[in-house]
């Protein structure tokens, strides 16, 4: 069981609560926006006792896009983005694994077998696959030679196998769940139930895009999963939570 799977959802759930029931409201910088603001870097720093930044910045990015959602300043957001740099930054800088995941991240070929091991791989799966892949089953690449194949890199097989088409209908569907989960936000009435629609799609969403990111090798290693698609029964455990919240939500919406 992973804990930090749990607060990606319950945090947003949390902060939807607060919206309700605080009397200052999130627009308000002192006792609104940085009491919020507080609750979620207690919950980071839980999270990085692990420590598991991926996950850490998947609950910031989930819980700060439902501040916004809920009406958060953007001036505000800005007068912090550089503190909270700064922080990740310094956060980078005290494990040195990170600092080598970030320079194999520029140069993976500098270290093909350490540290840009797994970017040079992942890409390795990818190029064979073409338009149509080598078929289902039939990639080379899981078989002891790129790492966690089931889990964080489950894309690369998919596209190695399934090729341009297959690794496209799998984003055509994540897109897919995007457009619908803003649908049923504009149909939602309650202010509690549209933000944590909000909240909780564009953290899925934001899972996703980093996941196929990594894996093509646009962003860093991170060692977030696929939702839905990923090995792993804390994260699959706590999206199908998130998508039965969804559809409650949908059913007595629509």
């Amino acid at each position: 069981m992973q804990p930090a799977e749990i607060v990606k959802v319950t945090l947003i759930i949390y902060l939807c609560y607060l919206n309700e029931h605080l009397v200052y409201p999130v627009s308000q910088l002192g006792s609104g926006l940085l009491f919020r603001l507080v609750v979620i870097l207690l919950s980071f720093g839980l999270v990085m006792l692990q420590p598991d930044l991926g996950t850490g910045l998947i609950i910031v990015g989930g819980s700060v896009c439902t501040l916004f959602f809920q009406g958060a300043k953007i001036k505000h957001f800005f007068s912090l983005f550089i503190l909270g740099l700064s922080g990740l930054i310094g956060l980078i800088l005290a494990a040195p694994y990170r600092i080598r995941r970030l320079t194999a991240f520029l140069d993976p070929w500098q270290d093909p077998l350490g540290s840009g091991f797994q970017s040079i791989q992942s890409l390795l799966a990818i190029g064979p696959g073409g338009i149509l892949g080598t078929g289902f089953l039939r990639g080379k690449q899981k078989y002891f030679y790129l790492p966690e194949p089931h889990n964080d890199f489950i894309f690369a097989v998919i596209s190695e196998e399934l090729g341009l088409i297959g690794a496209g209908l799998v984003i055509g569907l994540f897109m897919m769940f995007f457009y619908r989960g803003l649908k049923l936000a504009l149909f939602v009435q309650d202010n509690f139930a549209q933000t944590l629609v909000l909240g909780l799609v564009t953290m899925m969403t934001l899972q996703v895009w980093i996941n196929i990111a990594v894996v093509i090798g646009v962003l860093p290693v991170t060692g977030l999963t696929l939702p839905f698609l990923s090995y792993g029964g804390s994260s699959l455990l706590i999206n199908f939570m998130a998508v039965g919240i969804l559809l409650n939500i949908e059913s007595n919406t629509v």
